[in-house]
């Protein structure tokens, strides 16, 4: 068996999850003795296995037919999660679902990440079958480190006693940024930094007013990556994800593997896997993840940690490897 292992526009996208959903099926597929490539200029292939949606990926699927290839897309976008991020997202987003319809329809078979995904995808009534499987995760990369964690607190000059909130993602009305910073105004005995890439030309006007004008304990880095990030997701006291839409979360799957204690919020997509109470905390409003961040910063919560740890032990590189492997024999056959 051979898959190409198609991601488009790789450098645009290199700061995003979905590049390291990209990297996590290439190493999950290598481990299940699948011979991966990223060549488009090769045919002697079996399953074109697709994560991006532009007009490259539609030329290569018209050309995987035309060869009987077998097309399956690991399903990262929908029109849900597509709505409030750039400036005229929201009128762009029924176009989007068209598109989004017209492409998945082409698919011989669709990977969700979580059963909230696939259920969306059902909404739009595409008739193509739909698995499960997770976006995974690299359990090893982000096993806390003590010297991750002490070059986290030394570039952010953190002081030994000082409590620290993290979140991690792009400056999106849909990742609540906007609550984020509100929650912080609410808690100045603490220190909130938001790590993802910085605003640009796609930003939204009130999300980069809101940013600039945000209180003297909220921090936007911007974009980092490595030992600094890994130790930041494990070094922190918390890691606070208040996004409204999700189809799965790569950012919490890493903060799981960090074995750090987690809020977010109560959403559909973490339904079935992340329970409150038990690897996690929900919250609903503001005022409900003012006090869950209280308590969590102040206790040590080591069996929710650990439950969190388990649950991204399930959706590690071997668990989902293995999934692939399955899946992909079954298509062949079929």
């Amino acid at each position: 068996m051979k898959v190409l292992l198609y991601f488009e526009g790789r450098n645009w996208l290199t700061k995003s999850g979905l590049s390291r959903a990209h990297d996590n099926q290439k190493r999950a597929l290598e481990m299940a003795n699948i011979e991966v490539t990223t060549d488009i200029r090769q045919k002697d292939y079996d399953i074109l296995l697709i994560n991006t949606y532009g007009t490259g990926t539609q030329k290569l699927i018209t050309r995987a037919r035309k060869a009987n290839k077998k097309v399956v897309i690991f399903v990262h976008s929908t029109e849900e999660d597509f709505r409030e991020t750039f400036t005229g997202s929201n009128l762009a987003a029924p176009l989007y679902k068209k598109y989004l319809i017209k492409l998945y329809a082409q698919a011989d078979l669709l990977i969700a990440p979580t059963q909230h995904a696939k259920e969306i995808l059902h909404g739009y009534g595409l008739r193509v079958p739909i698995t499960i499987l997770s976006n995974g995760v690299n359990l090893p990369q982000y096993q806390p480190n003590s010297l991750k964690e002490e070059a986290f607190r030394q570039i952010f000059s953190i002081k030994r006693n000082e409590k620290v909130i993290i979140s991690v993602g792009f400056y999106f009305d849909r990742k609540g940024v906007h609550d984020f910073i509100e929650i912080a105004k609410q808690m100045p005995q603490y220190r909130f930094i938001w790590i993802g890439k910085q605003a640009n030309i796609y930003t939204p006007k009130h999300i980069k007013k809101m940013v600039k004008n945000s209180p003297s304990n909220v921090e936007f880095p911007g974009y980092i990556k490595g030992d600094i990030l890994e130790g930041a997701f494990s070094g922190a006291d918390c890691f606070f994800f208040p996004s409204y839409e999700e189809t799965e979360g790569i950012v919490v799957l890493e903060a799981l593997a960090s074995r750090q204690k987690i809020l977010v919020r109560d959403i559909p997509a973490y339904h079935k896997w992340l329970t409150d109470e038990k690897n996690c905390l929900k919250g609903k409003n503001n005022a409900d993840f003012q006090k869950k961040i209280e308590y969590l910063v102040n206790h040590p919560c080591k069996e929710m940690k650990e439950a969190a740890y388990q649950v991204a032990r399930e959706r590690s590189i071997p668990a989902i490897s293995e999934s692939f492997a399955a899946v992909f024999k079954n298509l062949l056959r079929g």
